[in-house]
């Protein structure tokens, strides 16, 4: 594996991992793959990516936590421009880690990289003033099929860092149900 760091089960999670890129550093600037087929097949990490997508956000977005419920979609998330705080939870119900979150720093300084499974929640926070967020999918998105749960679940426990702003969420985003709601616990 020489593209990239593979970093399994973060958080103890099982299936979630954090890549860390090799980055090839120049007086001319930086060059790195930021996705490496071979790398992730040989970790038994064996994608196949359909999508690619890209968010622009200001200060203070917080978007999430999206799932999609009958057409899930694996994700391979980096920052490309400014700073998030990224968060996965676990919505497998067959997975001993279900509910369980990982939060993670992803920026354009660090590079690092998180690969979130199937059958997870996802969303962030923008920490700089602006924030661009690209990500593969291994499914296509289909509308209407998705679904949420409230980033301020007391029942998920997430600690979203303080980022000076006040918080922005579409209004789909301020009203979805907490877990036990959204999974009839």
């Amino acid at each position: 594996m020489g593209q990239m760091t593979i970093h399994k089960n973060a958080g103890g999670i099982p299936g979630l991992c954090l890549l860390e890129p090799k980055v090839h550093r120049d007086e001319r600037g930086f060059f790195m793959e930021t996705y490496h087929r071979r790398d992730l097949s040989e970790a038994g990490l064996d994608y196949t990516f359909v999508q690619t997508n890209q968010s622009r956000s200001v200060k203070g977005v917080l978007r999430g936590l999206h799932y999609q419920k009958e057409h899930p979609q694996a994700k391979l998330i980096r920052v490309c421009r400014g700073e998030v705080y990224d968060v996965a939870v676990d919505l497998r119900r067959d997975s001993a880690a279900f509910g369980r979150h990982f939060g993670v720093l992803l920026s354009e300084e660090n590079k690092l990289e998180l690969l979130i499974p199937r059958g997870f929640a996802h969303g962030f926070l923008t920490l700089s003033d602006t924030a661009d967020v690209c990500y593969l999918c291994d499914d296509f998105f289909c509308p209407g099929d998705g679904a949420g749960i409230a980033f301020d679940d007391p029942d998920l426990g997430i600690e979203w860092p303080k980022c000076g702003a006040s918080l922005i969420l579409s209004g789909q985003d301020r009203n979805w149900p907490g877990i036990k709601t959204a999974f009839r616990l």
